[in-house]
């Protein structure tokens, strides 16, 4: 008894895996389609009739009429003159044209770039990126051959390889220094998906995605850039920064026991603290109140200043320069001195005090 012939009416992929990218729709030796049957394409396929290995007509998204009208390719392949009557045996490939997401990209060995600043270093690099099919027809004739289904496991590692292959010349013909590549990821990353997306497309796909996640230097060259990013964090605080190290060694040299500390803190340094965090003007204040209790004659002159003039020890009038006597009183103004031990006395002294006599 002969087999009956298995007339298809209706045609379609329900499948769901998120990595198929291309299908073989299953028909065994009696399986026939026939004039009338219904094929149905989902959103996000195509699909794609052969005949001997030839590829025939291509069906968009939605419920098609299989009849002589829609199928031109097959119909002359066939050599229907009169019309599509009788069923017919044919392949059916439903291709998945969605966007596969989050594809990771990885550089196995470190790739060597000639930067202006470090010379020639080796870098390595990786990050993710998306694709799909473009070119369905490019993609039976160039990838599927004989298979009946295909999946990114097949085409990952061609892909992958398209892309750390040519990595290397993208950054070259960017002139990113290492210093900029580190900081413009996304623009690197935007430059290598339009340079990539010719290479991706002449295997019938589009690279949708292509993110640079990171590029790591050798270890001298991250020790440099983490120095220029703190550096460059820090510019506009700078001033401030400074005048807080002052103020902090300050504070550190005051709280020292028996050391300078107690006799600036005696002198009002303690106070002068905010002052050196607008400037260098602390210290002067410290100066100023170590010269107060000196008199005019006896203060440290600033550089270049003249000397001041002396006064008078009785009736404070300025004194001539050398003068022993004052012209206004008379008064000697050498210092007196002790009658018994001659001893320089001080100013208004009543005993000496070397051998106390009274005076």
């Amino acid at each position: 008894m002969p087999f009956r012939r298995q007339l298809l009416k209706l045609i379609e992929w329900g499948d769901t895996r998120s990595d198929l990218i291309a299908f073989k729709f299953p028909m065994d030796s009696r399986a026939e389609i026939m004039n009338g049957s219904t094929l149905v394409v989902r959103e996000g396929q195509v699909a794609i009739f052969t005949k001997d290995g030839k590829i025939a007509d291509i069906f968009p998204p939605g419920r098609h009429r299989l009849e002589t009208a829609n199928m031109p390719v097959l119909t002359t392949l066939m050599n229907w003159h009169h019309g599509f009557r009788n069923p017919f045996k044919c392949d059916v490939y439903f291709v998945n044209t969605t966007v596969f997401t989050g594809q990771k990209w990885g550089t196995a060995n470190p790739f060597t770039m000639r930067d202006p600043e470090f010379g020639v270093i080796r870098i390595r690099g990786f990050g993710t990126y998306n694709f799909r099919v473009q070119d369905p027809k490019m993609l039976m004739l160039q990838l599927l051959g004989a298979r009946n289904e295909f999946t990114v496991q097949n085409i990952k590692d061609k892909l992958r390889s398209i892309i750390t292959s040519n990595i290397s010349n993208i950054i070259a013909e960017a002139k990113y220094s290492a210093i900029d590549l580190s900081m413009k990821l996304r623009d690197f990353s935007a430059i290598a998906q339009e340079k990539l997306q010719p290479m991706f497309e002449a295997v019938g796909f589009s690279l949708t995605l292509m993110v640079v996640e990171n590029i790591s230097f050798p270890e001298e060259v991250e020790r440099s850039l983490d120095e220029r990013s703190s550096v460059g964090i820090m510019s506009d605080k700078m001033g401030s920064f400074v005048a807080m190290q002052q103020a902090k060694a300050m504070r550190d040299m005051a709280q020292q026991p028996g050391g300078m500390g107690g006799a600036f803190m005696g002198m009002g340094i303690g106070g002068a603290f905010g002052g050196a965090m607008g400037g260098g003007s602390a210290m002067n204040n410290v100066q100023d109140s170590a010269n107060t209790g000196l008199s005019a004659a006896n203060r440290p002159n600033p550089q270049g200043a003249a000397p001041a003039a002396a006064a008078c020890i009785k009736c404070q009038a300025a004194l001539a320069p050398g003068a022993r006597f004052c012209g206004n009183c008379g008064t000697s103004q050498e210092p007196p001195k002790c009658k018994k031990c001659n001893t320089t006395l001080a100013a208004g002294a009543r005993f000496c005090g070397q051998c106390g006599t009274a005076q």
